[in-house]
């Protein structure tokens, strides 16, 4: 889940929300769109192997 801060820049966010805070984890910063797309993506593959 990516979401552009007032700044600017792109913020990555987990799918689903921290049980013990009800937020959403904060997966990285990035300066453009396609370089959190590009992370997502990466996380995601993390996640699978």
């Amino acid at each position: 889940m990516i979401r552009k801060l007032a700044d600017g820049r792109y913020r990555l966010y987990s799918r689903k929300k921290n049980p013990s805070t009800g937020k959403r984890r904060n997966l990285g910063t990035f300066t453009s769109r396609k370089a959190a797309e590009k992370h997502e993506r990466a996380v995601q593959y993390f996640k699978r192997h």
